[in-house]
């Protein structure tokens, strides 16, 4: 009989940690090849070092870190392809892969459209792993991260938006849409340097 539960909960998902709050990393690892991407990179440099920060917080905290990617419409995509692309063929990109780049320890999904919950196993995952609370940055603020954060809401997450942990392509749009993610979705959008993580057995 133990075995058989053994192998229900191995069927229905499980995951190596436990944690109330979790670090949802969006499109983070992206070459940057588009026509606004030497625009995006300035705004998004200054998110991802602190970001990595950020990252490192939960690290040192013990709490479960999340990639949620693209797969840029290639249903072949490999998340580990995409990170050796992006550092190691000098795409414009290379900088904010290099302060991110994902730790073996690290989860992740490659998701086909802008939320990281649409098409992906993310709610399952943080199910297993006991999430309540889900920090989400990234990239962009006003596109996959608001599609992102308005499903983490409608699934009864706590969303917490760090504000100086994402970016669009101008200052304008990302404000805009953090404005409306904590009028409409109850979101904390206080910055990076405001967290104070939590026990990860709370």
């Amino acid at each position: 009989m133990d075995d058989a539960k053994d192998s229900e909960s191995q069927l229905y998902g499980s995951a190596p940690d436990s944690a109330s709050t979790a670090l949802l990393m969006v499109d983070v690892i992206n070459d940057l090849e588009f026509k606004e991407g030497d625009q995006f990179l300035e705004l998004g440099l200054t998110a991802a070092e602190n970001l990595r920060e950020l990252k490192q917080g939960f690290r040192d905290a013990g709490l479960p870190i999340i990639y949620a990617n693209d797969n840029f419409g290639k249903w072949k995509s490999d998340f580990n392809a995409l990170v050796h692309h992006c550092l190691h063929e000098n795409v414009r990109g290379q900088p904010i892969a290099e302060r991110l780049a994902p730790a073996p320890e690290d989860y992740f999904v490659l998701k086909p459209k802008h939320s990281a919950f649409y098409g992906t196993t993310l709610n399952i995952l943080l199910q297993a792993l006991g999430v309540k609370t889900l920090f989400i940055a990234g990239f962009a603020t006003d596109i996959c991260v608001l599609f992102t954060a308005n499903d983490a809401y409608m699934r009864d997450y706590r969303v917490r938006i760090p504000s100086d942990c994402v970016a669009a392509n101008t200052q304008e749009q990302s404000e805009t849409a953090l404005a409306l993610m904590s009028r409409v979705l109850k979101a904390d959008i206080s910055p990076s340097t405001h967290v104070i993580l939590d026990d990860p057995k709370r």
